[in-house]
């Protein structure tokens, strides 16, 4: 094959291979940044949560000292509003929606959330780096008229669709 019919196979063939990619990239992209707003809209949610059961906490820690320091005088209002204190911290404790035990567990599955996002994001990472240098290699073989280089970069290509992939279904 002349250098000419070379060039003109490795043109057609490139613009399919560097079309694909760049559609591969430009959706990796777009996963990859909602993986990252994922990320920090559950950081912040979960911290948000911690910080309102960190307040109810220190709500429950003040009834609990004020009911003890008027059970200490046995007097039937002082009883009353020690059982007023106590009713109250359990009220913060397991209030249904917006209880302590409830703001925990919301928390702990954003966390969790968060966690599995975090996982998954070196590899579009890794997998946008991949088709970002197949594209390179692409232009390359057409500059160059070297089929090596071409099949250098499905290599490369199919490595980053590969970490893509994983990424996107936790294969």
């Amino acid at each position: 094959m002349t250098r000419s019919e070379l060039e003109i196979v490795i043109k057609k063939r490139a613009a399919i291979v560097i079309t694909t990619l760049a559609a591969l990239l430009a959706i990796n992209t777009y996963v990859s940044s909602s993986l990252s707003s994922k990320i920090m809209t559950n950081t912040i949610a979960a911290n948000n949560l911690w910080s309102w059961y960190q307040a109810k906490n220190v709500r429950t820690a003040i009834y609990s000292g004020l009911a003890d320091m008027v059970e200490q005088k046995h007097t039937p209002e002082n009883m009353q509003l020690s059982q007023h204190y106590r009713s109250e911290i359990h009220r913060l404790r397991t209030e249904p929606g917006d209880g302590m035990e409830a703001l925990a567990a919301k928390a702990r599955a954003l966390e969790l959330d968060r966690d599995h996002a975090k996982e998954r994001s070196p590899l579009y990472t890794y997998a946008g780096s991949a088709l970002q240098i197949s594209i390179v290699l692409s232009t390359a073989a057409i500059l160059a008229v070297a089929m090596p280089l071409f099949w250098a970069s499905w290599g490369v290509g199919a490595i980053g669709a590969g970490l893509f992939l994983f990424g996107f279904f936790g294969v």
